[in-house]
């Protein structure tokens, strides 16, 4: 019997079948076996292959191949990773530059990850209607930066109704990952997209001006009209996972661009000479701020500052 993930709660997946029905499943024993250095083999949006028992459950005994997915370095085990989702078309990066702010090496490494599984991102910019003079201003330089390099920027209020109609025609008949820390507003957008969910939301901690977790397992839901946004958990930070350093150019598109300009091939963009990426930071070709995370991916090996999670 062959099935859609839907959701995740760790030990158990809610899979969806072709014919409708919704089962509980759980993994095979010997599915974690093959070599899987994930703490989810399987992930919201998978398809699989069930084996019903007598208790109206079922056993997931295999995995169809995917289409891409978006992986970072678990939280608990560096040597593990996480795959957040399987099968998507595209993701809304959620991000606020205060209550909380929102990290640029977290925007630039999670940018980074799905470009090395060609997963097309969107960031959508939560809480602009509170913003003051000065942090609009900021906003904006973030949207225009991330604009000229590639990336399709929105600026919204989940709770005002800011942007949303908008958002609503990307999403159609899309299956679309949402992430972003825990705080910034994907619990309460999900609410505004979808207003039959009613997901809990709570208020960001005044003390740190952090988010506090709410969303505790991955969901798969449906959005009126066609299509799905995949919910899931707030994350502090965002650790690659299997990237190799020659590789890490390619994943930044402006700094790629600029690459084919170096003398040396196998320029690290660091220090050699006859560096185009160098001079074009030099000359504001490429944001100071992008080339620091480039640079920080380069050198952080152990990351484990970046991928501690809620």
């Amino acid at each position: 019997m062959r099935g859609l993930v839907i959701k995740n709660t760790g030990s158990w997946y809610t899979v969806r079948t072709d014919d409708g029905q919704i089962v509980e499943s759980k993994i095979k024993g010997n599915f974690r076996l093959k070599g899987i250095r994930s703490t989810n083999p399987v992930a919201v949006g998978d398809y699989v292959e069930l084996i019903r028992n007598q208790e109206g459950t079922a056993f997931i005994s295999s995995i169809e191949e995917r289409r891409n997915y978006i992986i970072r370095k678990a939280s608990n085990l560096s040597k593990q990773s996480h795959i957040l989702a399987a099968n998507i078309d595209q993701v809304f990066l959620l991000v606020t530059v205060n209550y909380p702010q929102t990290n640029s090496v977290f925007i630039d490494r999670f940018l980074a990850s799905a470009e090395a599984y060609r997963i097309p991102v969107c960031l959508i910019f939560n809480k602009t209607d509170i913003l003051s003079a000065e942090e609009q201003h900021y906003q904006d330089m973030m949207m225009t930066l991330y604009d000229t390099v590639g990336y399709a920027c929105h600026a919204i209020s989940a709770t005002s109704g800011m942007g949303i109609e908008g958002l609503k025609t990307l999403l159609r008949d899309k299956v679309t990952l949402l992430s972003g820390n825990s705080g910034v507003g994907k619990s309460t957008l999900i609410n505004t997209l979808i207003p039959d969910v009613h997901l809990r939301t709570a208020e960001i901690s005044d003390a740190h001006n952090t988010g506090i977790h709410t969303t505790t397992f991955s969901e798969m839901l449906a959005v009126p009209g066609g299509g799905y946004v995949i919910d899931t958990p707030g994350i502090k930070g965002f650790g690659t996972f299997d990237i190799e350093p020659a590789e890490l150019t390619s994943y930044f598109k402006e700094i790629f661009h600029f690459s084919k300009e170096c003398r040396f091939s196998n320029c690290t963009h660091t220090h050699e000479p006859g560096c185009a990426v160098r001079k074009a930071v030099e000359d504001h070709y490429i944001a100071q701020s992008r080339y620091q995370s480039y640079l920080n991916m380069l050198a952080d090996k152990d990351e484990n500052k970046y991928r501690e999670a809620y």
